[in-house]
């Protein structure tokens, strides 16, 4: 039994899409919220592209987005997708044989803006090379780059004209008989962003990808990225998401991961309970916490470690957790397995043990869900 059924206020309604596949990723429908980012690495340098995609990759990165804006980048593309664990997307802007040659060259989805890849044939051309090369395409509207009739019509970006922006999209790829498509509606702007989504949510049924545009450096960015994305998942709207961060292309995965995880809409590694910390403490948790984040990225199972400082909060948390710390004062705290108190460790040792505790958790939990397969 889920625990949304015994627990009803924690049941998201996902918004019903179309679904449509990005390479081997399903991406609407029913299928999970995939998590994006995107490489910085120069593209026509194919091993520093390839090195940080499959980074990303490790991280939990579901889909990864390339930039190519000139012919060299195309060129490496092929490279890059062989070579790439997950599906590619191109990104392109106004070039439409750059788009052409991505599809060629492996890219699983075109991330085009319609509107700017010129004449009608031009964009005819691009949807046919997709056609071709099995590639889904997704509408990037963006309220830093409107176009020009929209801007003169409501004087300033706003919901309206982004969501005027991308039916007038889907409807260029609908006249061509074109479909296998999603869209965005990025702003920087929490509140634009947010209205706008919602608004094209309630105007499509096609899968929407969700981020917050430029929202800064990793701390900033994030709490932008989950005060906006998480208003969103939480109303059931989005099916793949990139949190746009200052910030080496894998934090943003882990904190697109972490806003999943906080709204059960995805589960992936363990999630980590942990108190701030104070005069009460045991042990030091800030750095004890910092230490197994570290340790304990290379678990994928999810799975949860409560780590408290104190037995104010810390019995309680344990009993929802499959390992448990809490300091007890005195050089030592408890262990809790399951739920229950197991055992007593010293703080010294308690580092290597924790680790311990959680990969052998990690792998019964693995060996239960293959005998239950």
């Amino acid at each position: 039994m889920s625990l949304t059924s015994i627990r009803p206020w924690r049941t998201i309604e996902r918004r019903k899409s179309r679904k449509i596949h990005v390479g081997s990723v399903p991406v609407g429908g029913d299928a999970p919220i995939s998590v994006q980012t995107m490489t910085n690495t120069l593209t026509h340098d194919a091993s520093a592209t390839i090195k940080q995609v499959l980074a990303c990759a490790e991280a939990g990165a579901d889909i990864v987005r390339v930039s190519c804006p000139d012919v060299d980048s195309t060129l490496a593309m092929k490279e890059i997708c062989r070579e790439s664990p997950v599906p590619i997307v191109a990104d392109i802007h106004f070039h439409y044989k750059r788009a052409i040659e991505a599809a060629e060259a492996g890219a699983a989805c075109l991330r085009i803006n319609p509107g700017n890849i010129g004449s009608p044939e031009r964009v005819r051309e691009v949807i046919r090379a997709a056609n071709d090369h099995g590639c889904s395409i997704r509408i990037g509207v963006n309220a830093g780059s409107l176009e020009k009739h929209l801007l003169e019509k409501y004087a300033e970006p706003c919901p309206k004209a982004m969501i005027e922006s991308g039916l007038d999209h889907i409807r260029i790829l609908q006249d061509n008989d074109f479909h296998e498509f999603k869209i965005s509606v990025k702003a920087s702007d929490v509140f634009l962003a947010a209205a706008a989504y919602q608004g094209l949510a309630e105007a499509t049924d096609a899968p929407i990808h969700l981020g917050i545009t430029e929202a800064g450096g990793l701390t900033s960015g994030t709490i932008k990225s989950a005060i906006g994305l998480g208003n969103l998942l939480w109303s059931g709207i989005g099916d793949t998401i990139r949190v746009s961060l200052s910030a080496d292309p894998v934090e943003e995965v882990k904190v697109g991961f972490e806003i999943l995880k906080s709204l059960g809409l995805r589960h992936r590694g363990v999630n980590i309970i942990s108190c701030p910390s104070c005069a009460r403490q045991g042990f030091d948790v800030i750095e004890t916490v910092a230490k197994l984040e570290d340790r304990l990225e290379h678990i994928k199972t999810p799975m949860s470690l409560s780590i408290i400082g104190c037995v104010v909060n810390g019995p309680g948390e344990a009993l929802m957790t499959d390992v448990g710390f809490t300091g007890g004062g005195a050089g030592s705290g408890m262990i809790y397995w399951a739920g229950k108190q197991d055992h007593k460790i010293d703080n010294d040792k308690m580092l290597d043990h924790i680790v311990e505790l959680v990969e052998k958790r990690a792998g019964e939990i693995e060996e239960g869900a293959k005998s239950d397969a």
